[in-house]
């Protein structure tokens, strides 16, 4: 929070000696928030015309998928990402101005460790020095606002107060008859005397303060509404719920909040009744080009839809079209990747035959014995059509038979063979011992 609350400081501090007011230093701060948060609020208002632009097509959505909800959802999304539209970048930047506003009560509400930058230990002399004097009494229960107490007691009292702690300063509250550190009070009329106008002058002041903010509030959301076209009944309009949501938060806050509180909210929504009406009519402008275009590109999407639809139409006249029966996703991708994996296998076969050829390799022919790459699954003296000539099947057998005992004996001699170097090591081994006993 201190990385927010200590540029706030500063500015107010400085604001406060270029004019010696608290209430014009509030004003001017709120005036420059407001400039540096206007390039913010035009990229929110760029993207909130270019949402507006789609109500046309969001109306034509809605009629056509009034019964089903989650299908105009889904074209909702699609009609969104075809204009390069993210509904939910223009409400971002509208959140931004709330973390401001709880940095500026931080500061507002603690000007002694905020506005003087006093350590603890420092605001326990000065109010231990107002005890004394008999100006302050230290509340039962923790008070949140009793650095402002404390900071209008030093005011009234501050040739007293001078040299208690460096950095002690005289803040002056008063602005327009005000005390802009006071809250205002929804039944003062209850507790004022009204044969006193000094008594009740200054609390029916801070009483307007609030009031004042939400009708401020109410005229800038009517702007907002009438600069922004009204959305489909579904209830996407973002500006339906701020023009009653808006009024009530800003008469809350100004009710709980300091007077300064109230005076920053108004003079905010000064500005943006302001800007409304200078820029209102900016954005009209670029919420009709943007409409154009996205007309045009919706309009060429929807011919192009319409001329293959004719094109098909036309082929299933003549005939040339197949009705593919299989209209799963997941078999027609199953589909693709076995035709894939056999294009890749022909494609392998086709170079090894190629590199036999330039090899010089003869394939060997297949016997018809041959299962996939098992030369003799059937077995040796498979002949395919042995029932119709049966000699010839006697004839192959028995050649499978003397090849049979041929291999036996081949395989027999080179096992002979392999064994006699062990044979004649053991003999020699056996030999050797002889002569040695």
């Amino acid at each position: 929070m201190s990385i927010i609350t200590t540029p706030f400081s500063w500015l107010l501090n400085f604001f406060y000696d270029m004019f010696g007011n608290y209430g014009m230093a509030i004003l001017l701060f709120g005036v420059l928030v407001k400039l540096i948060m206007l390039p913010f609020q035009y990229k929110s208002k760029k993207s909130l015309s270019k949402t507006s632009a789609l109500q046309e097509q969001m109306q034509e959505l809605e009629r056509r998928y009034k019964n089903n909800k989650p299908k105009y959802q889904e074209e909702v999304a699609k009609l969104y990402r075809r204009a390069g539209v993210n509904p939910m970048s223009g409400c971002i930047w509208t959140l931004i101005p709330f973390p401001i506003l709880i940095a500026l009560y931080s500061v507002v509400r603690q000007p002694l460790s905020r506005l003087m930058s006093l350590t603890e230990e420092e605001i326990t002399l000065v109010t231990d020095k107002l005890v004394a004097m008999g100006q302050y009494t230290i509340p039962e229960k923790a008070d949140a606002y009793a650095e402002m107490t404390l900071a209008n007691l030093i005011h009234e009292n501050f040739a007293e107060m001078q040299g208690v702690v460096a950095g002690l300063k005289d803040l002056d509250f008063n602005f327009i008859g005000l005390n802009l550190s006071s809250r205002p009070q929804w039944n003062f009329f209850a507790k004022v005397d009204w044969s006193n106008v000094q008594d009740w002058g200054p609390e029916l002041g801070l009483f307007l303060i609030p009031v004042i903010s939400a009708l401020l509030t109410v005229l800038t959301s009517v702007l907002i509404r009438r600069n922004t076209p009204q959305a489909s009944s579904s209830g996407n309009d973002p500006t339906k719920s701020m023009t009653y949501m808006m009024p009530i938060m800003s008469l809350y806050i100004c009710f709980i909040m300091p007077a300064a509180m109230g005076v920053y909210w108004i003079i905010q929504s000064v500005l943006s009744c302001l800007e409304e009406l200078l820029l209102g009519g900016h954005f009209r402008r670029m919420r009709e080009k943007e409409a154009e275009k996205l007309n045009a590109v919706e309009n060429a999407r929807n011919a192009e839809i319409e001329r293959r639809r004719q094109e098909t139409e036309r082929l299933r006249a003549e005939g040339k079209t197949e009705k593919n029966l299989n209209t799963s996703k997941k078999k027609i991708q199953a589909q693709q990747k076995a035709e894939d994996d056999a294009r890749r296998a022909a494609a392998e076969r086709a170079e090894r035959e190629a590199r036999r050829a330039r090899l010089g390799i003869v394939k060997e022919e297949a016997p018809a014995s041959q299962v996939g790459t098992r030369r003799y699954a059937r077995g040796r003296a498979y002949i395919a059509d042995r029932y119709a000539e049966e000699a010839a099947a006697a004839e192959a057998a028995a050649a499978a038979a003397e090849a049979a005992e041929a291999a036996e004996a081949e395989e027999a001699a080179e096992a002979a063979e392999a064994n006699e170097p062990e044979e004649e090591i053991e003999e020699t081994a056996e030999e050797e011992a002889e002569e040695e006993q």
